[in-house]
């Protein structure tokens, strides 16, 4: 063999050892992408950014539910980006028309196209106007399945004809495509259940009393995106004594159970109230008792009554607090202060606790406010700033109706919550 051809075929070797290196990387960093999040759209659009420009020169994602969803356009040029207009919902494929993309989410591929198809169809115009936008040459449609349906699909884009597609690149995307499969099953069966528990818990919330005079409003806000549904609730309803009940609580875990588990424990406390006008220490005694027999589960809460002392007189909260973070209480000319009297242990640990009692009499124009620890609690953060900026906020609030209230504290505090937030607030006459 000549030098020439010995250096030649030393180079192929070369390149066909940095081809496959190159494969082995994508697969690993993929392996990360589809592991790193449970949204299904998120997923693809990761995918996506993965693909450029290893794979090719642009790539669309596209998410099939009920219908089929374009979510994630991503170009090699950062400067180049897709019309806003051509993402979002498309049309429903045609089962008698045979364009590139209905023929991948049927199932087929991955297909490789060199020529631009004709459009017959709603699905493929759409298609044909995107490819218009950005330019194409070559196309690879690959399709996500998994238990034998189609999830999602990608179409990877080159628009110059110096990257011919090699069968070692079909190969490792037919690789990619059946992991991807596996994580949007994965991710979408997860949002099912997420969802379910998310309506379930919200089905289970009460609606308010009428309170002449006085104003109530309450909101439940899920984790963001990627947590799992927690057991907060909250509670409020007229006693026949004319007192009314304000609870807020949050049971232990973070999954269907932990609603399920809030539900019976939040018709046990109802029971109780209603049936033992009692002060506010000695229902969550008889609670704890309840707990001890039907829940393994335990839970933090604040339970009170909403009285008045005398005719005409101030409003008064007369409450019991089992471990949970203090009632806040915000004047109308802006001083916030927190209750922090009658804490005592979480419900669920014995029956053999002795429980305070407390009370605070409610200025004019003042508002109570209940809530959950995913209000104030931050991952990596001490709980304290958290408290400081709920009362920081909360002044900034005192003002507004305590719906206004409640809507403003959540979009300054909830954004990057890790738990479920519950508010509750009353506004004292």
């Amino acid at each position: 063999m000549s030098d020439d051809a010995r250096r030649a075929a030393e180079s192929d070797r070369d390149e066909d050892v940095e081809r496959s290196l190159s494969g082995l990387r994508l697969l690993a960093e993929a392996g990360t992408v589809l592991g790193s999040s449970l949204d299904p759209e998120d997923v693809l659009h990761r995918l996506a950014r993965l693909m450029v420009p290893a794979l090719a020169d642009w790539c669309v994602a596209n998410y099939v539910s009920e219908h089929v969803r374009r979510v994630a356009v991503v170009h090699r040029d950062p400067n180049v980006e897709a019309p806003t207009s051509l993402l979002g919902t498309l049309p429903d494929p045609d089962p008698l028309a045979s364009t590139p993309l209905e023929r991948m989410l049927a199932g087929e591929g991955p297909l490789v196209f060199t020529e631009t198809s004709e459009a017959t169809s709603a699905l493929g115009r759409a298609h044909r106007e995107l490819t218009e936008a950005l330019g194409t040459c070559t196309e690879i449609l690959v399709p996500l399945r998994a238990r034998r349906r189609v999830l999602g699909g990608l179409v990877l884009v080159r628009t110059t004809r110096d990257r011919p597609v090699t069968d070692d690149e079909l190969v490792l995307l037919e690789d990619l495509a059946h992991r991807a499969g596996l994580a949007l099953d994965n991710a979408r069966l997860y949002s099912a259940q997420r969802d379910a528990a998310q309506n379930f818990q919200r089905a289970l919330l009460p609606d308010l009393p009428f309170l002449e005079h006085v104003q109530l409003a309450a909101r439940y806000a899920p984790a963001q995106e990627g947590v799992e549904v927690g057991g907060d609730w909250y509670d409020a309803f007229i006693l026949p004594d004319g007192a009314v009940t304000l609870t807020v609580g949050d049971v232990s875990g973070h999954d269907l159970s932990a609603a399920v588990q809030m539900s019976k424990l939040q018709s046990m406390l109802r029971t109780l109230a209603w049936e033992h006008q009692e002060p506010p220490s000695a229902i969550m005694r008889r609670l704890d008792g309840l707990l001890e027999y039907f829940s393994a589960h335990t839970a933090t809460a604040v339970y009170g009554r909403l009285e008045r002392d005398s005719a005409g007189g101030p409003l008064v909260f007369h409450w019991a607090n089992a471990g949970h973070f203090p009632p806040l209480l915000i004047t109308a000319e802006g001083t916030t202060r927190f209750l922090p009297h009658g804490e005592d242990v979480l419900l669920g640990v014995g029956v053999d606790w002795e429980r305070d009692d407390a009370r605070a009499k409610l200025p004019s124009g003042a508002t109570l406010l209940l809530y959950t620890d995913g209000l104030v609690e931050r991952r990596g953060e001490d709980v304290d700033r958290g408290m400081v900026r709920l009362r920081q906020q909360a002044a900034l609030f005192a003002g507004e109706p305590p719906a206004d209230l409640c809507d403003g504290l959540l979009s300054q505090m909830s954004d990057s919550s890790e738990d479920d937030v519950v508010l509750l607030a009353v506004r004292a006459p």
